[in-house]
């Protein structure tokens, strides 16, 4: 899964998804139902496990998909998407608008550790 940043520019919802390595026609972006999905696939430029032998390897290679649900409300068009030395950037517009929250309390309930007796 590839590594994502998402805050808030203003009123905008920003994503940022790490895909260093990948190229951008490998990546496919899509809305439906009120998630966002970013999945592709980075490939590998090195050989084979017949071909090379590795002594470490830890950048992940082959298929990805990252869903992130968006805010009700968020159609297609407000959307955009740029693709830049290995960062995409996907702006939601409005993403981010001032709505009332309302708290919700959490209840703290403390238990002793149960003992039992041996023997």
């Amino acid at each position: 899964m590839p590594a994502t940043d998402i805050f808030a520019r203003e009123s905008d919802l920003v994503i940022r998804v790490e895909l260093a390595g990948v190229h951008p026609e490998d990546v496919d972006l899509t809305f439906s139902q009120g998630t966002l999905t970013v999945a592709g696939e980075r490939h590998t430029e090195l050989g084979g496990a017949s071909e090379d032998s590795f002594f470490v390897r830890e950048r992940p290679y082959g298929a990805f998909r990252r869903s992130i649900s968006l805010p009700p409300g968020i159609s297609e068009s407000d959307i955009s998407a740029e693709f830049i030395d290995g960062l995409a950037e996907i702006t939601v517009a409005g993403g981010c608008s001032a709505e009332e929250q309302s708290r919700i309390e959490l209840r703290h309930e403390r238990r002793e550790p149960s003992r039992r007796k041996l023997g």
